[in-house]
């Protein structure tokens, strides 16, 4: 069963918490004093991902229990930034994975994911018809160029230039410093949306040659509404690292960004012929069938022989 946009229970983020398991079901527990501990009973059943937090503490009995309801585990920064490691449930399907190696191997499906990555930063009248992926790497620099000068002006700053230089980290202003910082955050959120879906992080469209090129191609969509107003308004800051984590993570409930990065992901991995419909729905597939180059999928679990072998 794969995340379905439409349930708002398709992520839930814990921190602070120790989460096992009782006599009813997954709990987290939650001291609120000495000696006094409060239980929130997390949905296992109607859930598809959930993030831990740093604070968080969890028993190998509840791990077992989220596995067998086909719950992805994954372990994050402080509000589900910075994703570390991902536990994932045998009951996840390979579906979103396949769609994502079918359009990254087939060369005119993968230009035609990475036209859409492009197409999908601009408004429906910005972007003239049958223009080439060079045209659209073009136009996306003259766009980021303007915003640049817009936040700029804004925040009454002078000409801005993006640098990043990690050998030479203290030597950059704040809003290159905060800008780096908030990346960061938004590659841990995309990363875990990615391992939620089944989905590579390193076959990318745009980006390649990295293990996380897919994480970069799907961040990019969402720079221009999170993470640079964050980083230009941090300008005067005396501590632009820390205050950019702190502000992006204050923003994620305003951002809704987690069903939103599904929803794109599932939207760039189906053909565009596909029913728009079905790109955001749970799919019941098969969980184990063998692969035909005819027949496609076959049953598993039959065997083959043929009555005189």
């Amino acid at each position: 069963m794969l995340p379905r946009v439409a349930d708002s229970l398709s992520f839930l983020y814990l921190d602070m918490v120790r989460v096992v398991q009782d006599d009813t079901g997954v709990c987290a527990q939650i001291q609120v004093s000495e000696g006094r501990t409060d239980l929130v009973y997390v949905p296992t059943a109607s859930l598809s991902c959930l993030l831990l937090g740093p604070g968080v503490s969890i028993t190998t009995r509840a791990l077992a229990t989220l596995a067998r309801h086909g719950t992805s585990v994954v372990c994050t920064g402080a509000g589900g930034v910075r994703a570390y490691a991902g536990i994932l449930s045998d009951s996840l399907t390979t579906h979103w994975l396949e769609q994502q190696v079918h359009a990254w191997a087939d060369p005119d499906r993968r230009l035609d994911t990475a036209v859409r990555m492009y197409e999908m930063r601009f408004n429906d009248d910005e972007v003239p018809q049958n223009i080439s992926l060079a045209q659209l790497r073009g136009m996306e620099g003259q766009r980021m160029k303007a915003l640049y000068r817009y936040l700029a002006q804004q925040h009454g700053i002078g000409r801005f230039r993006r640098n990043y230089h990690p050998d030479q980290w203290e030597e950059q202003d704040p809003v290159n410093l905060a800008l780096s910082a908030a990346n960061t955050c938004l590659y841990g959120i995309v990363h875990a949306a990615l391992l939620a879906l089944g989905c590579s992080p390193a076959l990318g469209f745009v980006h390649a040659g990295t293990q996380h090129a897919f994480v970069y191609d799907v961040a990019d969509l969402y720079k221009a509404d999170t993470t640079l107003p964050i980083a230009f308004s941090l300008h005067q800051s005396p501590n632009p690292e820390q205050d950019a984590r702190r502000k992006f993570r204050e923003d994620l409930r305003l951002f809704r960004l987690l069903p939103r990065i599904v929803e794109d992901i599932q939207t760039l991995l189906t053909p565009t012929e596909g029913d728009s419909e079905e790109r955001s729905e749970r799919q019941d597939v098969d969980m184990v069938h063998l692969w035909d180059p005819k027949a496609g999928a076959l049953p598993a679990g039959v065997n083959y022989a043929g009555e005189g072998d």
